[in-house]
């Protein structure tokens, strides 16, 4: 193992707070088993110039799954023995009902409940009941892929196992968190706190940048199995502390986690038990993210190392890359970078099997991609691909490939030839899918094309929409009620021989290909 380089650490350190500008935020470091740093800076409240410590507890967010997972196992030990119950909160469900272990592992193929919400019509900072979820989980009629075949992140798999953890027990969600697998590891303050609206401590959660000012998060979502612990850095510091305490024990809670997990071909996966298993800068890693309007958080494990760090700030910036920069700088590695420049990467294109547009920007450091909820890094090898984590991009002609190595996936999507401008006139009208029980309406004023979505939460506000090639549309949608919006909602217009329009496919990464059609 790598012996510690404090200096370097101390510098990565130090730079966080203008690196990663923000309110406030806290970062750690565990080292064989031992806290070796720990920082806090800023403020949980600027308003009320409350400090941000490292006993202040924040919303870890979707760092919760790994938790739901691991009190499944304490429970129930075999995932398989509660399959037979995952049809009662799937009434509807046509295609292949999903195992438990598909749910821990994101390979159910249900599209994302949180991103549906918006189909639905909820606002932003609109408040989510306890209630309000399961009837739409229940609503699910199709899958976007068969269970088993692929990755995709679906909140929805997690509140699943949270209600099933609570009915197969016929405990308290919180308490068995807490007496299960907080108590044990030393996490003295970490609890679950699923409603949103009251965050502890007097934290606040930020959204905005230097460019444009910090203003409070406005937040409504009640949420648990998903989301939903707020715990402090010295709370997580311990957790890290306990995996490496029990490091040698094949039966502890995290080896279990973290153990291999399959596809239904037998591919091995990347992703089990609300854990992501990946490489940084050739390291093996096991970590997760979280985010909530106004709070984001990563936690790393290298086990190799035996190496943890965690990253939480009360504001939406990149955590994994700063938990990263903490890796490399304790280890005293520098990212690597290829420094070939990319040349004719922008483009417009269009995968047509997951009915989603991708576009490509390059600059000088790479290409970005955008296709999934938020934008990612390519960069650019002297065989004249373009990699990034979990991901290789190829140009053939006229068709950009995408090898999503973390999903299992490969995207074939072919080049659009973008337009400035469409008539929103013959798409305008009212819209409705049968998957959902929702309706669309779509609003041209002048040139301008306005979209409104309607269902189990009424009518939304409106959105935005634009013309990006022949019957290619896209919604942006860059607010929503859990946390980073699904990003764009691609429309595309379906039409007959005769050139009428006979409905309309939405989809975005998150939740993809559900079908409109014209209401009467």
């Amino acid at each position: 193992m790598t012996m510690l380089d404090f200096a370097s650490l101390e510098r990565a350190l130090n730079r966080l707070p203008v690196r990663f500008r923000g309110p406030g935020g806290v970062a750690g470091v565990v080292k064989d088993g031992k806290v070796v740093a720990r920082r806090a800076w800023g403020f949980a409240d600027m308003y009320r110039r409350l400090p941000m410590t490292a006993k202040t507890r924040l919303p870890i967010c979707s760092i919760s799954k790994q938790f739901t997972c691991a009190l499944l196992l304490d429970q129930f030990g075999d995932p398989a023995v509660l399959d037979g119950t995952v049809g009662d909160f799937l009434p509807l469900y046509r295609d292949r009902l999903p195992t438990v272990a598909q749910l821990c592992h994101n390979q159910s193929g249900l599209r994302d409940y949180w991103a549906l919400t918006v189909l639905h019509g909820a606002y932003p900072e609109a408040e989510f009941r306890r209630e309000d979820a399961l009837p739409l989980i229940a609503s699910a009629k199709t899958g976007q892929f068969p269970a088993g075949a692929h990755y995709s992140y679906s909140n929805g798999n997690f509140r699943i196992l949270g209600e099933m953890i609570e009915r197969g027990t016929g405990r308290d969600f919180a308490g068995l968190l807490a007496e299960r697998l907080f108590a044990p590891a030393g996490m003295s303050t970490a609890v679950l706190a699923p409603d949103a609206r009251v965050p502890l401590d007097g934290v606040v959660g930020y959204e905005g940048n230097d460019d444009v000012g910090f203003l409070p998060a406005d937040n409504g979502v009640y949420w648990f199995g998903d989301a939903g612990i707020s715990a402090s850095l010295d709370d997580m510091l311990a957790w890290e502390c306990h995996i490496d305490a029990t490091r040698d024990d094949p039966e502890s809670l995290y080896n279990r986690l973290s153990a291999p997990a399959f596809y239904a071909d037998g591919t091995p996966a990347t992703y089990a038990y609300g854990l992501r298993r990946d490489v940084h800068n050739g390291l093996e890693f096991t970590g997760h993210g979280g985010g909530l309007r106004g709070f984001s958080s990563y936690r790393m494990h290298v086990a190799g190392e035996r190496l943890s760090v965690v990253v939480i700030f009360n504001h939406d910036t990149s955590t994994f890359t700063a938990a990263a920069a903490l890796v490399d700088a304790a280890l005293g590695r520098e990212s690597r970078s290829e420094a070939v420049r990319p040349e004719a990467w922008d483009g417009l294109w269009l995968d047509e099997a997951q009915g989603l547009v991708v576009r490509t920007v390059a600059d000088a450091t790479g290409v970005k991609l955008h296709y999934g909820p938020s934008s990612a890094r390519a960069t650019l090898s002297s065989d004249g691909s373009a990699r990034g984590q979990g991901l290789t991009l190829r140009k053939e002609e006229n068709a950009l490939v995408m090898q999503r190595e973390s999903e299992h996936l490969t995207v074939r999507a072919r080049r659009l030839q973008p337009v400035d401008w469409a008539d929103p006139a013959p798409v305008a009208g009212r819209y409705r899918s049968e998957e959902l029980g929702a309706w669309l309406e779509i609003e041209a004023r002048d040139g301008a094309a306005f979209a409104v979505f309607e269902g189990l939460y009424g009518k939304g506000p409106m959105e935005r929409m634009y013309a990006l090639a022949d019957d290619v549309w896209i919604v942006t949608s860059r607010r929503a009620i859990d946390a980073a919006a699904p990003g764009d909602w691609t429309v595309l217009v379906e039409r007959d021989t005769a050139g009428t329009i006979t409905g309309l496919s939405i989809g975005c990464w998150l939740a993809r290909r559900i079908i409109y059609r014209p209401a009467p």
